[in-house]
């Protein structure tokens, strides 16, 4: 295989080849700890490429396969196992993939927590996996390589992508299936089938089924947003399926289909978490232009996603530096941390929110020490090292510091 990534990409496709793509989380990874150390694949998905791996009446049943980290020039036989105690008196109904090689294993290595991982399956004529290419993304450049072709991968799902030629709205991904949120087609505005709703639409649609009550802001960020992004694959079912299945006269248009609804995918990945956080922020009493500032330009060039108290204040030399706070949200933070250090000047800790299910205790000292403070879920936290875990804010911390600078 090519050691050049976008010619790899084009060597693992076809109908040979089948995708399992997802971002390593620090159960993934060493990163956390856990003796469950090895990538985690839906036992679903492995089952449909190792049939002979689906043995329910045997005690955790495993195969072994030939894998092949081509961007680390690495390769290992692989252990793939269903840990199916719970149908013998257990617990566990899982699989992992094991015998990486521990932390000389890139799919191991703690400072990959948080990278995006392809793994491409060669099948045969029957559709069994024989072997297995695998890239660990080694930055951003190559992360936008794969979501270009697939779309965006958010920390805790996966994409599975027959890679034959199908159009980006038929993979499948880490679903509870249609649930409460989605839509059928007698609860969709009729104007939403011939004009794509806004970001800003969705989320008040998300809104009003998961109203603020009761739910503190932590769980509350993290349910709306598994709901409205089930809205919005309803919505993209409704609105493109049936054009899909219509067909295409010509592979321009063909592509130019595939386009839009990748483009519309990013778009709504890379504003989502700001939009729920603005909603967050006015559902708890803070008022927009005045307790709080969503993307104001703090200097020429420069727009954080939130300033508090405001803008104005921020642009006040005479309001104290000392009670300003930026926050920055990104989805995935192992790289992306970064681009949030020459955002606003006047203050020197940037609080960063994040969704990424753990860092490496390298990558947090290295955060540290550039005035980075991370604030995650509370429901997440159990996926950073220990070490990192009492160094960080949830949401409901954070708002209530935030609260504690205006009295």
């Amino acid at each position: 295989m090519s050691g050049d990534f976008q010619s790899w990409l084009n060597e693992v496709v076809g109908d040979c080849y089948i995708w399992y793509v997802k971002r390593l989380s620090g159960n993934d990874t060493l990163a956390n700890g856990s003796h469950q150390a090895g990538p985690y694949m839906p036992k679903e998905f492995l089952f449909s490429i190792f049939p002979s791996l689906n043995k329910p009446s045997k005690l955790n049943p495993d195969l072994w396969v030939e894998f092949d980290i081509d961007s680390h020039d690495e390769r290992r036989r692989i252990r793939i196992i269903w840990y199916n105690n719970k149908l013998h008196g257990g617990t566990r109904n899982e699989a992992r993939l094991t015998n990486f090689g521990g932390y000389n294993s890139p799919l191991l290595e703690p400072d990959n927590t948080g990278a995006l991982a392809v793994f491409a399956f060669a099948l045969d004529k029957s559709g069994v996996a024989q072997e297995c290419h695998i890239w660990v993304c080694r930055n951003m450049d190559e992360e936008a390589l794969v979501e270009d072709r697939i779309g965006p991968v958010e920390p805790g799902t996966w994409i599975v992508w027959p890679t034959g030629g199908t159009l980006p709205l038929q993979p499948t991904e880490q679903q509870p299936g249609k649930a409460s949120c989605w839509l059928d087609a007698t609860q969709i505005p009729e104007c939403w089938l011939t004009r794509f709703p806004s970001g800003q639409e969705i989320i008040r649609k998300t809104v009003e089924i998961r109203p603020a009550a009761g739910v503190r802001t932590d769980l509350r960020l993290l349910q709306r947003r598994a709901c409205e992004y089930e809205i919005f694959r309803s919505l993209e079912e409704a609105v493109e399926l049936p054009n899909i299945k219509k067909g295409f006269t010509s592979v321009d248009e063909f592509i130019a289909k595939a386009q839009t609804i990748l483009q519309r995918r990013k778009v709504r990945s890379g504003r989502s978490l700001e939009l729920h956080m603005t909603e967050i922020f006015v559902e708890e009493g803070f008022l927009e232009g005045i307790d709080f500032s969503h993307q104001p330009e703090s200097e020429q060039g420069k727009r954080p996603d939130f300033l508090f108290p405001s803008a104005t204040s921020y642009r006040d030399s005479g309001f104290a530096a000392e009670k300003l706070r930026m926050l920055a949200v990104k989805t995935t933070c192992k790289d992306r941390w970064r681009q949030i250090l020459n955002e606003a000047d006047r203050i020197s800790k940037k609080h960063l929110l994040t969704l990424q299910e753990g860092i490496s205790e390298n990558q947090f000292r290295e955060m540290t020490s550039s005035g980075v403070q991370l604030v995650v879920p509370q429901p997440l936290i159990a996926s950073y090292p220990k070490m990192v875990q009492p160094h960080l804010l949830t949401i409901d911390t954070f708002i209530r510091s935030i609260r504690h600078l205006r009295s």
